[in-house]
């Protein structure tokens, strides 16, 4: 014979089982989605930082639907590769009707020769701290756009063997958190990293 109360505390068992098998089953999903493939030589993409299910769908609403999309993964995010174009001014348009839906949306074009460490006058850690990075996508006005957006000089660095744009470093975590907010607002794929990870590569980016 159960003893009153019994059978609720019970229910509320199962369904916090229930909830932490779903968790698993959605941190399984994210971790198996495929990297994004990168374009092929003369073509551009458009990719769009959606991850929730509720940005994905709002984004299937708002393309084309003969539109090729997938969702995959870039730079340890989730994203959703919206296609291919040959002209640059086609993926341009398409990522400023995407970012007016509130979704940040950036075009990638085929790599060509990365800037090499070795024209470097001193690379160097940058040190204790916070570094805001842009991904500039192999784009060397990217490099103009952020300095004239934040009106700064920006820098190049290494981190996680890729370069990167430096918007910003300082020891002050607020500021740092609003630089990156302001970037991400303006469309720039910024991102926030402990400065200890960074390498400093030229204090002037000249790409």
């Amino acid at each position: 014979m159960y003893q009153r109360g019994a059978m609720p505390l019970f229910g509320l068992i199962i369904l916090a089982a229930v909830r932490w098998m779903m968790s698993l089953n959605v941190a399984d999903a994210q971790t198996t989605l495929p990297n994004c493939q990168p374009p092929k030589a003369g073509e551009y993409l458009v990719l769009v930082r959606s991850p929730t299910s509720e940005a994905q769908e709002k984004l299937r609403r708002a393309l084309p639907s003969n539109t090729n999309s997938i969702v995959c993964r870039y730079l340890n995010e989730t994203v959703t590769r919206t296609g291919t174009f040959t002209q640059l001014d086609n993926a341009n348009s398409q990522a400023q009707s995407i970012r007016a839906l509130g979704l940040a949306a950036f075009v990638v074009r085929s790599p060509k020769e990365k800037p090499s460490a070795s024209t470097a006058a001193d690379p160097k850690p940058l040190g204790a701290g916070y570094a805001v990075l842009v991904e500039y996508f192999n784009r060397p006005e990217t490099a103009a756009q952020v300095q004239q957006f934040l009106k700064t000089d920006v820098g190049l660095t290494s981190y996680a063997q890729r370069n990167y744009l430096l918007a910003l470093h300082t020891t002050d975590q607020n500021k740092a958190t609003e630089t990156l907010k302001r970037l991400s607002d303006r469309g720039f794929y910024a991102l926030l990293v402990n400065s200890r990870q960074v390498t400093l590569i030229r204090p002037k980016a000249s790409l």
